[in-house]
């Protein structure tokens, strides 16, 4: 069931069920006569506050993941290039050093997409990243100086993204900021739900929309986040596409087969 709803409506799914119990709550409150407060200007500049806060940590976290949307096709990028002159010498010097250094990106491809899901451990991944040095090294008697400058500025840019996406997964934007809009919002929707507002069916229709709303936007900044998060379950809405690291392998496979 889960499959047929679009990814862009998974996070309303999941906020939906917690909205339900917020309105019913209100609805026993308002059988037991529990709704001792009044909704006056303070409680809507407490409101507006929360809105800032929440827009705020949206900005922060939006600027990451516009970052983060590059990484995967600049990472594949790098890793073609170095497939393309290992192909190149190949082609021209038959060295076998180069059929398989081109067999190490493609499994350093597949080493990057398992180490995204939490499977390969980070320093196992960058130790694998070094391990194209010893194929450099292979290619300084069969090659130009400038070609190992480049490979070696391919590699640099590997080993800078994968740190980066290392460092944007592990960590969060503003940790305090959260706790004080996670907290600001739970009280928000207690007060709505012992606030007395009339009539009462207008009261459930305002409760659940701006219980929805707060809530939807704690949980969509979250998943902003940490856009590279696959590991913790199915592909969310705001995770960052891995299709370029995907076709890649299939074009290193195809440039393997091609070498004879």
């Amino acid at each position: 069931m889960k499959n047929l709803i679009p990814h862009k409506w998974s996070l309303v799914m999941k906020i939906f069920p917690l909205v339900v119990g917020v309105l019913l709550t209100k609805l026993l409150f308002h059988s037991m006569g529990w709704e001792y407060i009044s909704v006056n200007s303070l409680f809507t500049s407490i409101i507006s506050a929360n809105v800032f806060l929440l827009g705020f940590l949206l900005a922060g976290t939006l600027s990451d993941y516009k970052e983060s949307e590059r990484i995967p096709g600049e990472l594949a990028a790098s890793m073609e290039t170095i497939a393309d002159e290992c192909a190149i010498t190949y082609k021209h010097k038959k060295a076998k050093e180069a059929k398989a250094c081109l067999h190490y990106v493609a499994e350093l491809n597949t080493m990057i997409q398992g180490w995204l899901h939490k499977k390969v451990k980070t320093n196992d991944l960058l130790q694998k990243v070094t391990g194209l040095n010893d194929f450099y090294l292979a290619f300084e008697s069969i090659t130009q100086p400038n070609f190992i400058v480049r490979l070696k500025q391919e590699q640099n840019s590997i080993r800078r993204f994968l740190i980066r996406i290392h460092t944007i997964r592990e960590t969060s934007f503003v940790a305090v900021g959260y706790a004080i809009a996670e907290l600001t919002t739970a009280l928000l929707i207690i007060g709505f739900i012992i606030a007395k507002i009339d009539p009462f069916y207008e009261s459930i229709f305002f409760v659940g929309i701006a219980a929805f709303l707060m809530m939807y936007m704690i949980a969509l900044i979250k998943d902003l986040d940490n856009p590279f998060d696959y590991y913790e379950g199915e592909k969310e809405s705001a995770h960052v596409s891995l299709t370029p690291l995907i076709d890649l392998e299939d074009r290193l496979h195809d440039k393997l087969k091609s070498l004879k």
